[in-house]
């Protein structure tokens, strides 16, 4: 993996991506999602309209000089910048990212800030760096006091942006956030991208591995990893919405009546890959096989828009008597 300009090699990228619902009664039109990711004057933020709307905010630093979290409990010293960034998706899904990326060996002493802040999103360790182990580390449910928290910077970055005065503080339906912690490692030479793990836990977290080949940008990876957590939290919400309205056990109309936000917010969402990096692309195909995240959407839309057909036919036929 190597960044455009970059002079060493990146061994290891590191990130972690929290998305939730714009706390707003309406989604917000393009120019609104302009002045709300707006985090930094001198960048401007990036927006495209095909084949959805899609806001991404200019990357925001974090200078840190910190240990790096290490499953086997190895004291890794990093010194550098932590990016994060903002992204809107159809005015209506709000997500967070911070990454790094680090390269297998820094130098034995700290080098002035200067040498860092010309390499945004880099985390030089203090010698060599055990990949394996910050990747499990980083990967793991637990912080130890002065360890790297990639979840803080995240999080303290949609905070700022959900209590933005664009917001009315009234969104449509209920739902919770999610959390997606990602780390990539190099691959074997001649082997191509790879998920190794995929979690789900009970607490919103979901944890990815990857193996990516020496040629990949971190920003794919970073995209990719935001993709998934788009639709993984679109797929969680949508289930919660299905079980809180106990389709198929309550009044239909009840039930419809519960689901009409899932049908007018989030269904037109579901779009794998539509700013995937082509090279990374085939990763989705994994996913869909197991554990199928396409396949279990279309089965709930389905039984939404069935119930919905049940509930149109009595009126159906009232109005037909009725001529």
């Amino acid at each position: 993996m190597r960044a455009p300009g970059d002079t060493a090699e990146t061994v290891l990228a590191c990130g972690e991506v929290r998305t939730c619902l714009l706390q707003t009664s309406a989604s917000l039109p393009a120019a609104a999602a302009g002045e709300l990711l707006r985090i930094r004057a001198d960048e401007r933020v990036r927006i495209s309209e095909r084949p959805n709307l899609h806001a991404v905010s200019p990357d925001v630093l974090t200078g840190v000089d910190c240990r790096l979290p290490a499953a086997t409990g190895a004291k890794v010293r990093a010194v550098g910048t932590v990016a994060a960034r903002a992204v809107l998706v159809e005015g209506r899904v709000l997500q967070t990212t911070a990454q790094f990326r680090s390269p297998g060996r820094g130098p034995d002493l700290r080098r002035p800030w200067g040498h860092y802040l010309v390499r945004p999103g880099v985390l030089e360790p203090l010698g060599r760096l055990p990949g394996r182990a910050v990747a499990d580390g980083v990967l793991a449910d637990r912080r130890q006091a002065g360890e790297l928290d990639l979840g803080a910077i995240a999080e303290r970055l949609l905070g700022e942006l959900l209590r933005h005065p664009l917001l009315d503080q009234r969104p449509p339906f209920k739902s919770r956030r999610t959390r997606l912690r990602w780390a990539a490692l190099r691959a074997a030479d001649g082997a191509g991208p790879s998920i190794e793990r995929f979690t789900l836990a009970e607490d919103g977290l979901r944890t990815v591995e990857l193996r990516l080949p020496e040629h990949t940008e971190p920003a794919a990876c970073a995209g990719l990893c935001e993709d998934l957590a788009l639709h993984d939290w679109l797929l969680t919400t949508l289930v919660r919405m299905v079980e809180r309205s106990r389709l198929g056990s309550a009044d239909g109309h009840d039930a419809v009546m519960a689901l009409r936000p899932a049908v007018d917010h989030l269904l037109h969402l579901w779009m794998p890959r539509a700013r995937v990096d082509t090279t990374l692309g085939p990763l989705w195909e994994v996913l869909e096989r197991k554990p199928g995240f396409t396949r279990q959407w279309q089965t709930l839309v389905q039984r939404i828009r069935d119930q919905l057909a049940l509930q149109a036919i009595p009126l159906l036929r009232e109005a037909l008597t009725a001529r």
